[in-house]
C-alpha cells in the first residue's frame, strides 16, 4: 500500500498541474478528449477508448477571449476560451460543450470558429425530464456525440464497452462518496485545501485510476484514529470555491468543510446510473432525468434548500457558505430559494464571490473571518 501522504501529494500534483497529467496520458499514445463542465457524458468518451479530460478554467490574463464572450460571462468559461485560444489545450483530439447555460451555449459557436485546430461536439439536454420523449431525445443526442468520437477513434462504440464504463463510473461515484464520509473523521489530514484537491484531481485521471488511489487513501485514513475537530464545520454550495487561497482562509479560522454541493465537487457523484432498465445509453439518460439539486437544471420545487439544510445536520454544520460563481445566472436565480429555506430553518450562511481572475481575496477572507465569529 502507498503512503498516504504520496497518494495524497500525488492528486493534489494533479489538480495544479492538469498539463502534465494530460501529457503523462498523451505520451502513452492515448487521444484525450477535453469536458467543459459540467455533466459532459464522461462515460461516452471512456467506452469510446479515450480518455475524459475536464476543462474547468483557471488564473489566466484574458485577452484573446474578450473578442469572443462578453465581460459577464462567468470566468471558468472565460478562462476555457482564453487557453483553447492561446494553444494551452494542445493535444486534446475534441471537445465536448454541453449546452445548459446561456454561456454554454455561446461556447459551442465561439470555439468552432476560434479554437479551429481542436474539434467541438456540442450536446444538449432535455429540460422537461418529466416527459418519456426526453429519454429518447437525450439517447439520439448521445448517438450523435458516438458518430462524432468515431470519426477519431475510427470505430463506433460497441454496447458492452459501455456497460463496463458505466460499472467503473458507478465504482467511482461510490468511492468518492464513501471519502466524503470518511474524511469527516479525519478533518485534522484532509483540510479543506486536501479535500478540494481530492475532488478536483478526479477531472485529470482515467477513472479506474483514480478510484485506485481513492481506495489506498480510505484505507490508510481508516487505520487512524478519529479526529475530534475542535473548531466550526461548515457546508459549501455554488460551481466551485477556488482558488486554495480561499480555502486557505478556512484554514485559519479553523473551518472545516464537512460536505459540500459544488458542481465542482460532490454534486457530480450524487446519483448513479442505473444497473438496470434499459442498454447502456438509456440508463446514461435515466441518471440525467434523476439528478436534483442543481441550478443548472430545471426543477419544480426546487429542493436545494431542504437538501442543504439536511447535510448541515447530517454532518454538524453550523451553517453554509455559498461560493456565487460571478456572472453565474442560474446560481444567481437559485440563491433567493434557498436562502428562504435556511433562514426558516436557522442556519446561517454567507455568500462569497468567486471570480478566477480576481488579484486579490481580501474582502472573502475578511467575510469568512465574520462568518466563523457569527456561529
Amino acid at each position: 500500500m502507498a503512503d498516504l501522504a504520496q497518494d495524497l501529494a500525488r492528486l493534489q500534483t494533479a489538480s495544479e498541474n492538469p498539463r502534465a497529467q494530460l501529457d503523462y496520458y498523451l505520451k502513452q499514445g492515448k487521444k484525450v478528449i477535453g469536458c467543459f463542465a459540467p455533466y459532459t457524458p464522461e462515460e461516452l468518451v471512456h467506452a469510446s477508448g479515450m480518455i475524459p479530460f475536464g476543462l474547468w478554467g483557471g488564473h489566466t490574463d484574458l485577452k484573446l477571449t474578450k473578442s469572443y464572450l462578453p465581460a459577464f460571462a462567468c470566468s471558468v468559461m472565460q478562462a476555457n476560451m482564453e487557453l483553447g485560444l492561446k494553444g494551452a489545450y494542445t493535444g486534446l483530439s475534441a471537445v465536448i460543450i454541453p449546452a445548459i447555460c446561456d454561456t454554454l451555449r455561446c461556447m459551442t459557436q465561439n470555439w468552432r470558429f476560434g479554437v479551429t485546430s481542436i474539434p467541438m461536439i456540442p450536446i444538449v439536454y432535455p429540460q422537461n425530464r418529466t416527459s418519456p420523449a426526453s429519454v429518447d431525445y437525450l439517447i439520439s443526442e448521445y448517438e450523435t456525440v458516438l458518430t462524432m468520437l468515431s470519426t477519431i477513434t475510427g470505430m463506433m462504440m460497441n454496447e458492452k464497452a459501455l456497460c463496463e464504463t458505466i460499472k467503473i463510473y458507478n465504482e467511482h461515484n461510490r468511492t468518492m462518496r464513501e471519502f466524503a464520509v470518511t474524511a469527516n473523521e479525519h478533518l485534522d489530514i484532509i483540510t479543506p485545501q486536501v479535500r478540494h484537491a481530492v475532488f478536483k484531481s478526479a477531472f485529470f485521471f482515467e477513472k479506474s485510476e483514480h478510484t485506485a488511489i481513492l481506495r489506498e487513501i480510505i484505507e490508510e485514513l481508516k487505520t487512524r484514529p478519529v479526529y475530534d475537530w475542535p473548531g466550526k464545520k461548515v457546508i459549501l454550495t455554488g460551481i466551485m470555491c477556488e482558488p486554495d487561497q480561499i480555502l486557505d482562509f478556512f484554514t485559519e479560522n479553523k473551518i472545516a468543510v464537512v460536505g459540500d454541493d459544488l458542481a465542482h465537487e460532490s454534486r457530480q457523484y450524487r446519483i448513479d446510473i442505473p444497473e438496470m432498465g434499459g442498454g447502456g445509453l438509456k440508463r446514461l439518460a435515466l441518471q440525467w432525468n434523476a439528478r436534483y439539486g442543481c441550478s443548472l437544471i430545471h426543477e419544480i420545487g426546487k429542493p436545494r434548500g431542504a437538501m442543504l439544510i439536511r447535510m448541515c445536520r447530517d454532518y454538524g454544520a453550523a451553517g453554509v457558505v455559498s461560493c456565487m460563481m460571478k456572472f453565474c445566472d442560474p446560481e444567481e436565480y437559485d440563491q433567493p430559494y434557498y436562502e428562504v429555506d435556511l433562514n426558516k430553518a436557522g442556519l446561517p450562511y454567507v455568500t462569497i464571490e468567486i471570480d478566477q481572475q480576481n488579484a486579490s481575496y481580501e474582502q472573502i477572507r475578511t467575510r469568512i473571518q465574520t462568518f466563523c465569529e457569527m456561529i
